[in-house]
């Protein structure tokens, strides 16, 4: 019985805990002014596309002519395509192809990048927009479209390669394109010149005469097109078209390219712009299926 106070005072002081435990717990959840954040949307697409079979063999048959004509180990090789090197295929994916024609050599990639934001108050969407945006600024092109929140992992590379202020267009897709990209969409008339074959002055059967860089519409989300023709100076007469568009989260860039054998042939950059168009067109419609 000497021993009952003592038990008594210990229950009272768990009892005291457990009341102040619940005090406290009930006094946090009553606090006023505790803001609520609302997590941004998350993107469409948690996935992207196998590159490598994302274009169907009988459109890449179109794009690389005289590949059809090859043996058949080789004709597979071409249509099988090259993966590109990628630490994250959930992030960034791509794949080219190329064929070597009598006449000419045409080239063809296709990139799709998932675009992630790890900022709760900004959605995947609104960072893809940002993304997007940036190509079509490094193209000499603008939209009406408002642009996104700033992409704080492009800011590093800010301020290396060629200032955007420079007027000049880049290659917005940041590929193996470098002697492409001539800081000019449009063709001059120099390189226009030579290339018609009727001596009707002033004809527009040149078919360097495509149109130039530009916005598209009806293309997923935004898109664009950029059309380099070949380098002021060089020889070659080498033209890579690039149609890049977005898609909620998605940002997908096509290029094609063509080298003629002489340098005496001129591309038909709107030939090439048709197909990357087309091919895009088509891109959209897989993804959003």
């Amino acid at each position: 019985m000497a021993y009952v106070p003592g038990v008594a005072l210990l229950a009272a002081l768990v009892v005291g805990c457990s009341a102040g435990a619940d005090g406290n717990a009930n006094g946090a959840d009553s606090k006023a002014g505790s803001p609520t954040v609302t997590p941004a949307p998350p993107g469409k697409y948690l996935t992207l596309p196998a590159p490598c079979r994302a274009v169907p063999r009988s459109t890449l048959k179109d794009l690389l002519p005289g590949a059809a004509e090859l043996p058949g180990d080789q004709q597979d090789k071409v249509f099988r395509g090259s993966a590109a090197v990628t630490y994250d295929t959930d992030r960034k994916v791509g794949c080219s192809w190329k064929s070597d024609a009598p006449s000419a050599t045409r080239s063809l990639s296709v990139d799709f990048e998932r675009v992630v934001s790890y900022d709760p108050a900004v959605s995947d969407d609104d960072r893809a927009d940002t993304v997007y945006a940036k190509k079509e600024k490094a193209a000499g092109l603008s939209s009406s479209a408002t642009p996104g929140p700033p992409d704080e992992n492009d800011k590093k590379g800010e301020g290396s390669g060629t200032s955007e202020g420079s007027g000049k267009a880049e290659d917005p897709a940041d590929a193996d394109t470098d002697t492409d990209a001539t800081g000019s969409a449009e063709p001059s008339p120099s390189e226009s010149s030579g290339g018609s074959t009727d001596g009707t002055p002033g004809s527009s059967s040149s078919p360097e005469e495509a149109l130039p860089s530009r916005i598209l519409d009806n293309l997923g989300d935004a898109a664009f097109l950029q059309d380099l023709p070949k380098q002021a100076g060089s020889p070659a007469q080498h033209h890579t078209v690039s149609v890049v568009f977005r898609t909620s989260n998605v940002v997908v860039t096509v290029r094609y390219a063509e080298q003629p054998a002489l340098i005496t042939q001129v591309p038909d950059g709107r030939e090439l712009q048709e197909k990357a168009q087309a091919l895009a067109r088509k891109l959209a419609e897989t993804l959003s299926e």
